[in-house]
C-alpha cells in the first residue's frame, strides 16, 4: 500500500469516526441536555467536514496521471 492510499485510508477512517463521535454526542445531548454534549457534537460535525474537504482536495492534488 502506498503512503498515498494510507493517507487516503486514514483520512476516511478518520472521517467515518467523526460522524459516529457527532452523532453519538448528539443522542447524548437529546438524552441530558448538557451542553457539553451539544458542542462536542457541533466540533465533531466541523472536523469531520473538514477532514472530508481535505480528503477530496488531498485527492485531486496527487491524481496520477494516466
Amino acid at each position: 500500500m502506498s503512503l498515498r492510499a494510507f493517507h487516503l485510508f486514514f483520512i476516511a477512517i478518520s472521517t467515518i469516526l467523526a460522524a459516529f463521535v457527532a452523532a453519538w454526542a448528539a443522542q447524548q445531548y437529546q438524552t441530558t441536555h448538557a451542553v457539553s454534549y451539544a458542542a462536542a457534537s457541533a466540533g465533531a460535525l466541523a472536523s469531520g467536514i473538514a477532514m472530508a474537504i481535505y480528503g477530496a482536495m488531498f485527492q485531486r492534488k496527487t491524481r496520477r496521471l494516466s
